[in-house]
């Protein structure tokens, strides 16, 4: 009971804690060289009189502890074991019923680094902890050394109030946001959705033509037209058919659409998930052997013989069960099909839900306007091809292109976790003998179970054997260190460039200079004077990596990002890789509820919503070092518009 009334007594202090006129710590920072590969980087902190700085050896389940971190994105030298720090003092806390290590009145911490690259030209460390008297208050700090002794140009300051709500409230002080209301984001994600829904449709025009479902196109046709008391009720039974169809997939939909509406950013944290993109990647791998014929994946077949006897209902009710047992008996060429829409839209940026219900829209649609069309012109029946061989090649090729797409999930687990496993040339090299795989099939080398003898290579097969042959001549290059040709046609699905088996400049985007910390980066924009690109964007994002490869790359583009803007990258699906304990914090949303912000990808995906709210990758924003917004914010878009952007950013920047 004593415990809960301290704390109840310091969480008043924290709330009524007024702003201090001076800092209860103020810092002066040295370094000094031990050898050619050693430094001490020694940091002396003068203390108000009566505040406590709390060492690094402190109770974690007390106040925190002080920790000293080299910066994200920093490399070229490591620290060497613990600070040593000065004499402190130990007292027992109350509140924490637990005895206490702190410093009062001053503190030298003197922390060791050893370079690993001697072409590194300065070195950084960030400290964090907390000093407290009747209040705590959170330090941040960012110390920059030139390797010659002298201090970068840098403002170290401890947070109080205003500064702490920027950490640990993520909001921005933003200026000129009348721009951020003008924002394309409709535009993009109803081009976005267009394009999925496009995408659904090719998905579903390829179901038509598997041995699930082609065959009964005239059957169920047939059947409408011939068993109808009239022409007319079997053209309209048909059509319903077809609109049933549509209904089914789109209804398949519909639950990821409750789970969307929780929290903006739970199908993006979903999707970027690595053991789920494994499972996709298990379920992908799995979905194309059984297209090579090596097992049938069928839905219980009492489903089917219920769905059946419903069928028999007559009226609306018998047709809308026809449209669902033809959903559950070509599920074993339909649910691959499926499966890819569910996992590519659940890995899409923006929003997921809605994504997936306009490609299963799209696949809906192509399924069953065969139905409709044939019901109004029965003739056209007599034009469709005789079922035969080909229906099962048409199989086995999907299934190759089930098993280049797998990997491109398991490329998002390895991003993601920071693995190094499947770097970008390993990941074209495993395409290359897919493809390769694929051609020797298609010209009739490699045969697989339910395969029909091949008497004589049609036209046909022998172009689509040259053209996939000429698709892995084209991405061989690409497993060069000085590929001959860029793989632009390919971009966001192999690994990013700078993720490469060779030793590259940076690992930023085309080698470009960039912060991956918003601080580190406005600290940067403010020495420079130069006016910032935020960079919201994902390991997992394939269109960022388009924006990267095929915008970026622009010659006057990349020169504009080189020479005159700070890149700041943010990279809202880093969920693996975790913040500093100190740094770690429960956000409060706009409705009360409580999110825990523990990894970066947690803090950058909040951040951007709070600040811009939008919740959508690549998500690009131009602002001044005092946070002033210079143009709307852009999506994913077009070479010329994208340098447009820039230039006028830079204009009104000089204005």
């Amino acid at each position: 009971m004593k415990k809960i009334f301290s704390l109840f007594i310091l969480l008043f202090a924290l709330v009524s804690f007024s702003q201090t006129e001076n800092n209860p710590v103020v810092w002066q920072s040295s370094i000094h060289k031990i050898s050619d590969t050693e430094y001490d980087v020694i940091l002396k902190a003068s203390i108000l009189q009566d505040w406590h700085l709390y060492s690094q050896y402190n109770p974690e389940d007390a106040s925190q502890p002080l920790e000293i971190l080299i910066p994200e994105g920093k490399t070229g030298y490591k620290l060497v074991g613990k600070a040593i720090e000065s004499e402190t003092h130990k007292e027992y806390s109350e509140i924490w019923e637990k005895e206490e290590i702190f410093f009062s009145d001053n503190a030298t911490i003197t922390q060791k680094i050893k370079i690993t690259d001697k072409n590194i030209a300065s070195i950084s460390v960030e400290l964090y902890g907390q000093v407290c008297k009747e209040a705590c208050i959170q330090i941040e700090e960012l110390f920059t050394f030139s390797l010659s002794g002298k201090k970068i140009e840098k403002e170290v300051v401890v947070l109080d109030d205003k500064s702490k709500e920027l950490s640990k409230n993520l909001k921005l002080d933003l200026k000129n946001t009348s721009l951020l209301l003008n924002n394309t984001d409709t535009e993009e994600k109803g081009s976005s959705l267009m394009s999925i829904f496009l995408l659904g449709f090719v998905g579903g025009l390829l179901a038509l033509l598997t041995p699930c479902v082609f065959p009964m196109i005239p059957l169920t046709v047939s059947f409408f037209t011939k068993q109808s008391k009239n022409k007319s009720k079997g053209i309209f039974n048909a059509i319903m058919y077809g609109v049933f169809i549509v209904v089914i997939y789109i209804l398949l939909s519909v639950p990821f659409h409750l789970i969307d509406g929780l929290d903006p950013n739970i199908l993006n944290t979903i999707s970027t998930n690595i053991w789920l993109n494994i499972f996709f990647f298990a379920i992908l791998v799995f979905f194309a052997f059984s297209f090579f014929g090596y097992y049938e994946i069928t839905l219980p077949s009492s489903w089917g013989n219920k769905m059946d006897s419903a069928s028999n209902v007559g009226g609306i009710v018998g047709t809308f069960f026809m449209a669902l047992t033809l959903a559950i008996i070509s599920f074993s060429c339909t649910g691959p099909i499926l499966g890819s829409l569910l996992a590519g839209s659940l890995s899409a940026v923006g929003n997921p839900a809605s994504q997936l219900s306009a490609g299963m829209t799209g696949f809906g649609v192509a399924l069953a306007l065969p139905f409709a069309l044939f019901a109004l012109f029965p003739n056209l029946l007599k034009s469709l091809p005789k079922s035969g061989g080909w229906l099962n090649t048409t199989k086995v090729v999907l299934g190759f292109l089930e098993l280049a797409f797998a990997f491109k999930f398991l490329s998002n687990s390895d991003l993601v976790g920071h693995w190094g496993i499947l770097k970008r040339e390993i990941f074209i090299g495993i395409w290359i003998i897919i493809f390769l795989g694929l051609a020797l099939y298609i010209l009739g080398k490699i045969k697989f179970p339910h395969d029909s003898p091949i008497k004589k290579l049609s036209f046909s097969r022998i172009s689509f054997g040259i053209l996939t042959t000429a698709f892995v001549i084209y991405l061989i290059p690409g497993t060069f260190k000085t590929p001959t040709w860029n793989l632009n046609a390919l971009s966001g699905f192999p690994p990013p460039q700078f993720y490469s088996i060779y030793q590259q400049a940076s690992d930023c985007p085309l080698g470009l200079n960039c912060y991956k910390d918003f601080d580190e980066g406005l600290n940067a924009a403010k020495v420079s004077n130069k006016p910032i690109l935020l960079d919201f964007t994902g390991w997992a994002c394939v269109n960022c990596r388009k924006m990267e490869e095929n915008v970026w790359s622009n010659p006057t583009v990349y020169n504009i990002l080189k020479n005159d803007y700070i890149l700041i990258s943010l990279y809202v699906d880093d969920n693996e890789k975790a913040l500093p304990k100190a740094a770690q914090f429960d956000f409060k949303k706009a409705n009360g509820q409580i999110k825990k912000i523990k990894t970066y990808g947690d803090k950058w995906a909040t951040f951007q919503v709070v600040n811009f709210k939008n919740a959508s990758q690549p998500y690009y924003v131009l602002m001044t070092p005092d946070l002033k917004i210079l143009n709307t914010p852009q999506q994913y878009t077009d070479t010329e518009t994208y340098k447009t952007w820039l230039e006028t950013g830079l204009t009104n920047f000089k204005k």
